[in-house]
C-alpha cells in the first residue's frame, strides 16, 4: 500500500464521520456557504501578480514536521501582501497538521482566491470547502477514476467552486473534463517522492489548450519560473521552500523580489 493509497482510505472513514457530525444542510448554513468564490484563474493570469499560488503547510507524511510555529495568519497574510496570486491552505490533519479553521481564518484575512489543499474524494468534501470560504478545491487524478474525477468536478462547477487537477503522468490527462479550469503537475513522485521539475517541462506539451497551467513542487529559484513560464505555465505552487524558513512571509517576499528582479 502506498502512501496515497493509506490516505485515501484513511480519508473515506474521515468523511463519513464527518457527514454524521455536520450534514450538507448544516454546512449550508456557515458563514461563508453563501458567498460568490472568487475566480482563482483570474487571479493566476493578471499581470500585476506573481502567478504564485502560495501554501501554508505545517508537516507532511514524507517529510515530517516542515512548521510547527507559524501562524496561518502571519504567512497568509504575508503572503497576500507580497503578492501572491492565490494562497492554498491543507486542510488535512492527520498527516498534514491542517485544519477547516486554517482555511476560514485565512479567508477572513486576505481578498485573494484560496485553494483547499486536500484528498477529495467525496462530494461531502466540496459543500465543506464552499462552507470554509474556498474559491477552488484540487483533485488528484491518481486517487480518482476517470469517472469519480468528472462527477466532483461537475459538482463542484455547480457549487460555483474552480478545479484544479493535479496529474503526476501523461496517462492520468484521461481525467480531463469540461469542468477541470486548472492541470497542476506535482513534481513530486508519489511513489518515491523524489522531486524534479522536469516533470512539468515534459508535461506542458502534452496539456490541452484552454486549461491554465500550474506546476507544483520542487520551486526553489526565479529561474525556474522563468523557464516554466516559457513552457506555458501560469501558475506555481509553491509552499515547502517558503514553510521551512523561520519567517515564511518574510522569505516568500525575498523571493518575490528576486522574481520581479529578474523578470526587469
Amino acid at each position: 500500500m502506498t502512501i496515497l493509497d493509506e490516505i485515501v482510505a484513511y480519508k473515506r472513514n474521515e468523511v463519513e464521520q464527518a457527514k454524521a457530525k455536520m450534514p450538507v444542510d448544516k454546512l449550508e448554513t456557515g458563514k461563508f456557504f453563501g458567498r460568490t468564490p472568487l475566480v482563482m484563474t483570474d487571479f493566476l493570469l493578471r499581470d500585476d501578480k506573481t502567478g504564485i499560488i502560495a501554501e501554508f503547510k505545517r508537516r507532511s507524511p514524507s517529510k515530517g514536521l516542515i512548521n510547527g510555529h507559524s501562524t496561518v495568519e502571519e504567512v497568509t497574510t504575508g503572503y497576500f501582501r507580497s503578492g501572491a496570486s492565490a494562497l492554498s491552505v491543507l486542510t488535512d490533519q492527520h498527516f498534514f497538521g491542517g485544519s477547516a479553521d486554517d482555511l476560514k481564518r485565512a479567508r477572513e484575512l486576505t481578498p485573494v482566491p484560496i485553494l483547499r489543499k486536500d484528498f477529495v474524494i467525496d462530494a461531502y468534501q466540496l459543500f465543506e470547502a464552499k462552507a470554509m470560504g474556498a474559491d477552488a478545491v484540487l483533485l488528484i487524478a491518481a486517487a480518482l477514476t476517470v469517472p469519480e474525477a468528472r462527477q466532483l468536478a461537475k459538482q463542484a462547477r455547480l457549487l460555483g467552486l474552480q478545479v484544479l487537477l493535479e496529474v503526476h503522468e501523461m496517462v492520468e490527462l484521461d481525467h480531463l473534463n469540461e469542468y477541470i479550469d486548472m492541470v497542476g503537475v506535482n513534481n513530486r513522485d508519489l511513489k518515491t517522492f523524489v522531486v524534479d521539475t522536469e516533470r512539468s517541462v515534459q508535461l506542458a506539451e502534452h496539456i490541452p489548450a484552454g486549461f491554465v497551467k500550474i506546476s507544483e513542487s520542487g520551486i526553489t529559484a526565479p529561474l525556474t519560473i522563468k523557464r516554466l513560464r516559457g513552457c506555458g505555465y501560469q501558475g506555481f505552487l509553491m509552499g515547502e521552500h517558503f514553510m521551512r524558513s523561520p519567517e515564511p512571509a518574510r522569505a516568500f517576499s525575498d523571493f518575490v523580489g528576486q522574481l520581479f528582479s529578474d523578470n526587469a
